[in-house]
C-alpha cells in the first residue's frame, strides 16, 4: 500500500482515540458476568473487542516507534552515531504507521462471520457439474488449511460424478475479523470460468464451461433476522436422487419460499424432514442477511467502496485454464501458473490478492471523503 497523504493520515490517527477508549469499554464490560448470561450480545462484543484488539496492539508499536525515532534523532544532533540509528527507525515508524492505518480502515461488519458457500454448474452442462464439485473440493481442502470447519448441507450430484449444486457451511472459532471466514471467502462471489478437455469429449478439444458461486454470511443468532411465519411457504416433498430415482420412502425434503422477496430454499440431503428443515432455515436467514447487504450497498454507494467484492453470480471474476495450469483473477490481475497446487486448496495467494485490493480501494474511498488523493487506485494497481 503507498503511504496516504498527510490530511488522511491525520483524520485516521486521531480516529484512533476513540477506539482506545472503547476497547477499554469492552474490556470492562466482558468481565461483568452479567453479560455473559446474552450469549447473543456476549458473542457480538467478543468479536468487536476482538477487531479493536488490532487496533490497539497497532497504535502502540506506533507510537513506540514515534517515541524512538524523535528520541534517536534529539541524539543524533549530540552524537552522529545515532543519525543512522534515526534513519533506520524512520522507516520502522513508517511501516508502524502503514500497519495503524491498514487497522484504522473500516471493516467489513461481517468479516468474523461464518459463511455458506453455494456453488452451481452453470453453461456446459455435465462438464460445469465436474467443475462445481472440484470447485467443492478446493473449497473443502483450503478451509482445511485454515482449520475451519466444512459441513455439506445439501447437494445435487450429477450423473457422472459432479454436482449440480452444492451449499457448504464453512465455520471457525475465531473472533478476529482479520482471520475470519468471511473476510477471506466473500470475494469468491461470481462466475468461475473453466478451460479444459472434458472427460466425455473424445476429440481431445477445449471446452469453455463455468460455474457460479455465492459467498453469504452466516446467521449467528435466530433473532437477528426475523422470520414471521405467515411470510413463509413450506412444502414437503419426497427426496430424489440422479435420474429421479427415489431415496426416501417418506416426505422429508423440505422447500420454503419467504414471500417477500421470493427467495426459495430447498433442503433433501437428511432423512428427518425436521433435520432438513432446520438446514434450510439457516440458509434462508443467510440470503435474507445477504439481501439486506445488497439492497444497503445500492442505497449507498459509498459504502460499496470496493469494486473486488461481490456477490452478483452474473460476474465472470476468475479464469482456471487447465492445459497452461494457469489462473487468473480478473478483479485484481493476479496471474500465476500453479493452477494443479491452488485446485488442491492453496488459494490464500489468490485471496491475498482480492484482500490487498480492497485495502487499496476502501483506504481510497477514504482519500475521497476528506478530499485528497491516497495511494493507487483499483484500476491503478490492475494495470501496474
Amino acid at each position: 500500500m503507498s503511504s496516504p497523504d498527510a490530511s488522511l493520515t491525520e483524520s485516521m490517527l486521531a480516529s484512533a482515540d476513540a477506539l482506545l477508549a472503547e476497547h477499554a469499554e469492552l474490556q470492562e464490560r466482558l468481565a461483568d458476568p452479567d453479560v455473559h448470561a446474552d450469549q447473543a450480545l456476549a458473542r457480538r462484543l467478543g468479536r468487536r473487542y476482538a477487531r479493536l484488539n488490532g487496533v490497539v496492539e497497532a497504535h502502540r508499536r506506533w507510537s513506540r516507534a514515534e517515541e524512538d525515532l524523535a528520541a534517536a534523532r534529539e541524539l543524533a544532533g549530540e552524537d552522529p552515531e545515532f543519525a543512522e540509528e534515526a534513519e533506520r527507525l524512520a522507516v520502522e515508524h513508517e511501516q508502524a504507521a502503514d500497519r495503524l492505518l491498514r487497522m484504522l480502515i473500516p471493516r467489513d461488519e461481517n468479516d468474523a462471520r461464518d459463511v455458506i458457500v453455494e456453488i452451481k454448474g452453470g453453461a456446459g452442462g455435465d462438464e460445469a457439474a465436474l467443475f462445481a464439485g472440484d470447485l467443492l473440493r478446493m473449497y473443502t481442502r483450503y478451509a482445511e488449511s485454515k482449520g475451519w470447519k466444512t459441513e455439506v448441507l445439501s447437494s445435487t450430484p450429477s450423473d457422472l460424478g459432479g454436482v449440480k449444486d452444492v451449499q457448504l457451511s464453512v465455520r471457525s472459532s475465531t473472533n478476529d475479523p482479520a482471520q475470519g471466514v468471511h473476510a477471506h471467502l466473500k470475494y469468491e462471489g461470481g462466475v468461475h470460468r473453466v478451460q479444459r478437455v472434458p472427460e466425455t469429449e473424445s476429440q481431445g478439444r477445449i471446452h469453455t464451461s463455468a460455474a457460479a458461486v455465492l459467498a453469504m454470511p452466516e446467521v449467528d443468532e435466530p433473532e437477528e433476522i426475523e422470520l414471521h411465519p405467515n411470510d413463509l411457504k413450506i412444502d414437503v416433498y419426497r427426496s430424489s436422487g440422479p435420474g429421479g430415482q427415489s431415496v426416501n420412502t417418506t416426505d422429508s425434503a423440505v422447500r420454503i419460499t419467504h414471500l417477500p422477496t421470493g427467495i426459495v430454499v430447498a433442503m433433501q440431503n437428511e432423512k428427518s424432514q425436521l433435520q432438513n428443515r432446520d438446514a434450510a432455515m439457516r440458509v434462508l436467514r443467510s440470503r435474507l442477511l445477504a439481501h439486506q447487504q445488497e439492497e444497503i450497498d445500492a442505497e449507498n454507494a459509498a459504502a460499496r467502496a470496493s469494486q473486488v467484492r461481490t456477490m452478483d453470480r452474473s460476474e465472470r471474476i476468475r479464469t482456471y485454464n487447465f492445459p497452461e495450469n494457469r489462473i487468473v483473477d480478473h478483479r485484481t490481475g493476479y496471474k500465476a501458473y500453479n493452477l494443479d497446487t491452488v485446485m488442491g486448496g492453496d488459494l490464500e495467494a489468490v485471496v491475498q490478492s482480492c484482500i490487498q485490493l480492497d485495502e487499496q480501494e476502501r483506504l481510497a474511498a477514504l482519500a475521497d471523503a476528506v478530499g485528497g488523493p491516497a495511494g493507487q487506485s483499483g484500476a491503478e494497481s490492475r494495470d501496474s
